[in-house]
């Protein structure tokens, strides 16, 4: 499976779209702040929302598309499944 999720700071706060296979290995990366970037300056840790693709094409494809929503919309996508904001990592870890 192929994954393209979004990472908040904090409800409202900033956010990151990004895409990966192994959606459990990434969450780690980021939480432990492993890679330096966007998400460890801004301090964006939660897990917010995520989609499962089967293909890589069909992920990265929806990554490009989310990136380009206004933020309004892509906040909207978060609070249709997730309307408090919960980090859903313990959620991934288990897959």
């Amino acid at each position: 499976m192929h994954y393209v999720y979004i990472l908040a700071s904090k409800r409202y706060g900033t956010l990151y779209i990004g895409y990966t296979s192994s959606l459990a290995k990434r969450m780690i990366e980021h939480k432990d702040e492993l890679a330096d970037g966007f998400t460890k300056k801004y301090k964006i840790k939660s897990l917010v929302y995520y989609e499962a693709h089967e293909n890589r094409e069909a992920a990265l494809t929806r990554e490009r598309q989310l990136k380009e929503w206004k933020r309004d919309w892509k906040i909207e996508l978060i609070e249709k499944d997730n309307p408090n904001w919960f980090d859903l990592t313990q959620n991934v870890m288990k897959v």
